[in-house]
């Protein structure tokens, strides 16, 4: 996957949390984990376009690794609101926890390869 196309990926991943977020209830769990749900994803794509330009191989490490982090920030996240059916729209829900997962997939892949070709 070219650059470009994965870091439209991360946004469009970002945009789909915020409005799956829209729709959820009132709760202060809700309220709670929907904010910090929509920081970590966010902060992916923000990330992603830092790395793209890092300054050093060692740059877009920590960049990407932070990226990494944020993404399974957001896989637990997603994981928990599903667990206490604080999220209604469950094919969406389905949806973006695979999303979530094959960019996480992704990233660690960039990781290793980025890591072997600096060593």
């Amino acid at each position: 996957m070219k650059p470009n196309q994965l870091e439209e990926r991360l946004i469009k991943f970002a945009i789909d949390i915020i409005l799956l977020c829209k729709s959820m209830d009132k709760s202060f769990a809700a309220e709670h984990l929907t904010k910090q749900l929509i920081r970590s994803s966010t902060s992916v794509a923000l990330n992603y376009g830092e790395a793209r330009s890092g300054e050093s191989t060692r740059d877009f490490l920590h960049k990407m690794k932070i990226s990494l982090k944020e993404l399974r920030e957001s896989y637990v996240n997603l994981k928990i609101q599903k667990g206490a059916d604080l999220i209604k729209d469950s094919n969406e829900l389905e949806r973006l926890i695979d999303e979530n997962n094959q960019l996480i997939a992704i990233f660690v892949s960039s990781i290793k390869t980025a890591s072997s070709k600096s060593n």
